[in-house]
């Protein structure tokens, strides 16, 4: 027996709820059929990239702040440092070093002293486990990594092939949450600014990457970058940013719809970049 609020068949429902437009990396949350509401859970990416989950309510999802997508698994890229390909005649592993697990990144650790110089940056990330309703990954452990504000990469770049710094490991908090203290990444040539992330079950496994279970990048507004790179020592950035958009970066052409960065704060008292990851765990 229909309820008052449905006219014509489940068909006709189906067409209006597909009527609006609805982004690449989203899909239909609720299907609506007799008096019962059955949630259906989107995910991010395409082919082998995307989980989906069951069992979640609206209030859980509502609670985590997520939609509950997977992020797309991106390129690690040629600098993970992460014992997967080598620099300098050997292999390069951050996630062994010795007080690489630390909430400040900017400094270099295991002996390396360098300090890396920008606009302060501090980066909050939510994960949430797609596979439990989108529930806080409470545990989980992130390896990020990204470029200094000229665009090198610690352990690799030949300036700072020494330092180890903008690399760091951290721990889900209870609520899922991980923080790091960083400074904005420069933009090189032929790729937005973007930060590198790998997430591992837990501590204990994120000491190698064989045991990672997503690889994935996010990225910033524009109009944050633009902002940002009006700072001392960011001039390079001014130039290669001019020449790149995420319609032609090779990572963000298909959407940045789970991966664009939620920015606050201001030049004078840096910036906060927050952002909800779904892995699936």
């Amino acid at each position: 027996m229909r309820t008052p609020h449905h006219h014509g068949d489940l068909q006709a429902d189906l067409d209006r709820l597909l009527s609006g437009a609805v982004s690449r990396r989203r899909s239909l949350r609720w299907l609506v059929a007799g008096a019962a509401a059955v949630p259906l859970y989107g995910c991010g990416g395409s082919g082998a990239d995307s989980s989906s989950a069951a069992g979640a309510t609206p209030a859980a999802t509502a609670a985590s702040g997520a939609s509950c997508s997977v992020i797309p698994e991106e390129t690690g890229g040629p600098y993970p440092a992460d014992g997967t390909n080598a620099s300098n005649g050997k292999v390069a592993n951050a996630l062994t070093l010795s007080g690489i697990v630390r909430p400040d990144i900017r400094w270099s650790v295991a002996g390396a002293s360098g300090v890396a110089m920008g606009v302060p940056l501090t980066i909050k990330l939510t994960l949430v486990n797609v596979a439990a309703g989108c529930a806080s990954a409470a545990g989980a452990t992130v390896y990020l990594w990204h470029c200094d504000r000229d665009g090198n990469y610690s352990m690799y770049s030949s300036a700072i092939g020494a330092e180890n710094y903008l690399r760091g490991v951290q721990e889900a908090d209870a609520g899922g949450v991980v923080t790091f203290t960083t400074i904005f990444p420069g933009c090189y040539d032929g790729r937005m600014p973007h930060v590198h992330f790998e997430v591992y079950p837990n501590l204990v496994k994120a000491t190698s990457a064989a045991n990672r279970v997503k690889t994935s990048q996010f990225t910033f507004p524009l109009a944050t970058c633009n902002e940002v790179y009006t700072a001392t020592g960011y001039s390079a950035s001014v130039r290669n940013l001019a020449r790149i958009s995420y319609a032609t970066d090779n990572v963000f052409s298909d959407g940045t719809a789970l991966q664009m960065a939620s920015m606050s704060g201001d030049m004078v008292n840096g910036y906060v970049a927050t952002l909800t990851i779904g892995v699936s765990l």
